[in-house]
């Protein structure tokens, strides 16, 4: 009973991060979309642990390899592999990292209260930007080079992403809470 829990839960975290992709804004100034995946990405790590946010999220990106219409709409790269190729890739590629680390922190105790739930998932924000932005630096447009990386793919995201982060941090001191009284 218990592995079919986490298999059901791995199931709807992707599923969930799938969900995400698809309420999404097209930028003029980017060709990084604003989406709600972060935020998904970094709860269902704080929720479901390491492993298994790390697996939800690997389901998740084989799902998109697989050809399935699970990654924001572009209206330049093709749904399945290329999306990775392309540049929102690197963000793309940092999702199992970014639970991992997330998860990780939870299971360190972060997730208990709201101040060390907002390092956990900013920790894990770092590394979604991070990887994005270095690939869009470095393999997506080397040419454009860091400063238009940052311009493009860190800067016009760091307001709503902190402030979905302060959302999300919310979630589990608050769940703690509810389940000790």
């Amino acid at each position: 009973m218990q592995t079919a829990i986490r298999v059901a839960s791995v199931l709807l975290l992707a599923a969930m991060t799938a969900a995400a992709a698809q309420v999404s804004v097209p930028l003029p100034f980017t060709p990084v979309p604003f989406t709600l995946q972060p935020m998904v990405v970094l709860l269902g790590g704080v929720v479901l642990g390491a492993r298994l946010g790390m697996a939800a999220q690997v389901l998740y990106l084989l799902a998109g390899i697989a050809g399935l219409p699970v990654f924001a709409a572009s209206p330049v790269l093709p749904q399945g592999v290329w999306r990775l190729l392309g540049p929102t890739g690197g963000y793309l590629m940092s999702y199992p990292f970014a639970a991992f680390l997330t998860g990780l922190l939870a299971e360190n105790g972060f997730d208990r209260r709201y101040i060390t739930s907002v390092i956990a998932m900013g920790a894990g924000l770092l590394v979604v930007f991070g990887c994005g932005v270095l690939w869009l630096a470095f393999f997506a447009h080397p040419a454009a080079g860091l400063d238009a990386a940052l311009r493009t793919g860190l800067y016009p995201f760091i307001p709503a992403d902190i402030f979905k982060v302060l959302v999300a941090a919310a979630v589990m001191p608050a769940l703690w809470r509810f389940t000790r009284g």
